[in-house]
């Protein structure tokens, strides 16, 4: 018998200035992390800092050089994401469609390479 294996990918929530999520977006993005845990696909689900709390680091060569910026325009920058299974990419496609419904903001969806 042939084994499903889920493919991961990455659920990058793209934002702009506008401040975090209001109480109904939270709601709506809790029942939506819910869902895909019952669901057996939400890996992880995090916000993260903005681009002001952003350090840029390049080490090669021993640089050493560090840099308080983001590789984010001043316009838009990533304010979470979920590490999500999905049987394929038309599943992943569709968690990211509900993702972004749920956080009403526009999603970028990638496959997590090498797992």
């Amino acid at each position: 018998m042939g084994q499903n294996v889920a493919m991961r990918f990455l659920i990058a929530v793209i934002d702009q200035e506008n401040g975090p999520a209001d109480g109904n977006e939270m709601a709506a993005i809790d029942a939506f992390n819910d869902g895909m845990q019952a669901k057996g696909q939400l890996l992880l689900a995090c916000g993260i800092a903005g681009p002001s709390e952003s350090l840029l680091i390049d080490n090669r060569a021993d640089a050493g050089l560090v840099e308080n910026a983001s590789i984010f325009s001043a316009d838009e920058h990533m304010s979470g994401f979920w590490l999500v299974n999905a049987a394929d990419a038309d599943e992943a496609r569709a968690l990211a469609l509900a993702g972004s419904k749920a956080c009403n903001r526009r999603v970028e969806l990638r496959p997590i390479l090498g797992v």
